[in-house]
């Protein structure tokens, strides 16, 4: 999620050049990376065998689903092990809460769900007629603790806070009511939730799909997270000034650390962004919510001129965020870095 759909204006090429040259410099793990990277790029056997994954991934059989299934409950152990992020500090005598925004096929929740026991969970996943995933989590139809529901979340504009736009819109049919209550929270917030290139779409909202799912899942999270809460956030690429944008806004009202799977997805550059001991009622924590509702609303209803002006004016300035917060990120993204670089060494398009 939250990696491909925004502006290639002067600006944002002038804010990613200077975040690399940034990390060039100080980070050598980033620098590792980077050659690497170069080679991979430079070799055809480099794109089939991502081709080859992406393949596997949009025509997975009853077999292959349940090795996905049980690959992000792998996934979910790791990430526990490493940093304790899917396990909930019991504070109160009420029984703790998850919400799974894209939960199938539902290895992460599975996970949150056996570190804790009583938990009671509530799930959104895209129906499999419009090519979401099947749900693979044991006995959900019959556990009263877990609710799931079927539906696009992308459509989700009452929970979003978008109410004002034209009933003659095209897309203001598939609007969906409201599905939570404002007052329910939850101790651990899952956004792992990311483009399915099998799933129906019209072609012309095609190219804004990437992020309307990202800012959908952002934005109902921190809105339904409890004080003190956690939301687990997949991402892509820590360099990416997007990223460092979102990362840089989280460190304002949350604690967060990365973390990247050392065994799955290991070459990719997918990683996910823990945020501990969030304050959703901060001030910036506000203005992000506002941001993230207007960029929804802009990449569902606006036209193309609207889309690109907001997401030009959600970009930050890429000099003021490394100078406040360039040594945080070099220390955050140093493992991932490394971690992807180690596994790329060892990949068999890259040159020995």
């Amino acid at each position: 999620m939250y990696q491909s759909q925004w502006p290639r204006d002067e600006e944002a090429q002038r804010a990613s050049s200077m975040i690399t040259q940034f990390l060039q410099e100080n980070v050598a793990e980033f620098r590792r990376l980077t050659e690497l990277r170069k080679q991979g790029w430079s070799n055809p056997k480099g794109d089939e065998y991502f081709k080859k994954q992406r393949h596997d991934a949009d025509n997975a059989d009853a077999k292959m689903a349940v090795i996905f299934y049980k690959m992000m409950k792998e996934i979910g152990q790791e990430m526990n092990l490493s940093n304790g992020a899917l396990a909930i500090a019991k504070t109160t005598a009420s029984s703790p809460a998850i919400l799974d925004i894209c939960m199938a096929p539902g290895g992460f929740l599975a996970t949150a769900l056996s570190l804790n026991p009583g938990a009671h969970a509530l799930g959104f996943s895209l129906p499999i007629d419009k090519g979401g995933h099947k749900v693979l989590l044991p006995n959900y139809r019959n556990d009263p603790n877990v609710t799931l529901k079927f539906l696009d979340v992308t459509m989700l504009a009452a929970d979003v806070g978008v109410t004002n736009f034209s009933a003659d819109h095209p897309e203001a049919k598939n609007m969906l009511p409201q599905q939570l209550d404002p007052r329910q929270l939850f101790d651990l917030v899952l956004c792992d939730g990311q483009i399915l290139r099998t799933h129906v779409r019209a072609a012309d909202k095609e190219n804004r799909q990437a992020l309307r799912l990202t800012v959908t899942q952002l934005a109902i999270g921190l809105q339904h997270v409890k004080v003190g809460g956690t939301m687990v956030v997949l991402l892509h690429k820590v360099e990416a000034p997007h990223t460092v944008s979102l990362l840089y806004m989280f460190s304002k009202f949350s604690s967060i650390k990365l973390f990247k799977p050392a065994k799955h997805h290991a070459k990719r550059s997918s990683f996910y962004m823990i945020a501990t001991n969030i304050q959703g009622q901060h001030c910036e924590a506000g203005l992000a919510v506002e941001r993230w509702k207007r960029q929804w609303k802009a990449a569902t209803f606006g036209t193309d001129e609207e889309h690109k002006e907001e997401l030009q004016a959600a970009c930050l300035n890429a000099e003021d965020i490394l100078r406040e917060f360039g040594s945080e990120l070099m220390s955050l993204g140093r493992e991932v870095w490394r971690i992807q670089a180690g596994a790329l060494e060892k990949a068999p398009f890259i040159k020995k």
